[in-house]
């Protein structure tokens, strides 16, 4: 529903720039929206699988043009900020190699990561401030 909405003024904003309202644009709005992407390559990789036809500018494009109306800041786009006392419900969404996914509320997801950095010695009594999902560089397989 909120995706929906979040959609419909991103489309607007678009109309109201003059860009014209493609099904690859739609299509690349909805998986922005609704997959958690970390990257182009990422977001590029899964509309590919939908239409054989895109081209990886198109994406380079639309994330620009995104960027331009004010739907996304990239510089904070691989950025979880939420801390332990963030009430957003889907804050992560972790897919396993079987398919299968865990979706994490930010309370969650910060206790996940803090309990992992504890428990491998990487921090004592530090409390995370935010956490910076880099892209990856590797292949898919």
């Amino acid at each position: 529903m909120v995706a929906n909405m979040q959609k419909d003024i991103i489309v607007q904003k678009l109309k109201e720039r003059g860009c014209r309202i493609t099904k690859q644009r739609l299509m690349l709005l909805d998986i922005i929206l609704e997959e958690n992407c970390s990257s182009c390559k990422e977001i590029f990789y899964k509309a590919s699988k939908q239409d054989k036809n895109i081209g990886v500018a198109t994406v380079y494009r639309m994330i620009n043009t995104l960027e331009d109306v004010g739907a996304i800041n990239r510089r904070n786009m691989y950025k979880i900020a939420c801390g332990e006392e963030c009430d957003m419900v889907r804050a992560c969404q972790v897919e396993m190699d079987n398919g299968s996914r865990v979706e994490l509320a930010a309370s969650a997801w910060h206790e996940v990561i803090s309990e992992g950095l504890k428990e491998c010695g990487y921090i004592k009594n530090e409390r995370i401030q935010s956490v910076s999902i880099m892209p990856c560089a590797c292949e898919e397989t």
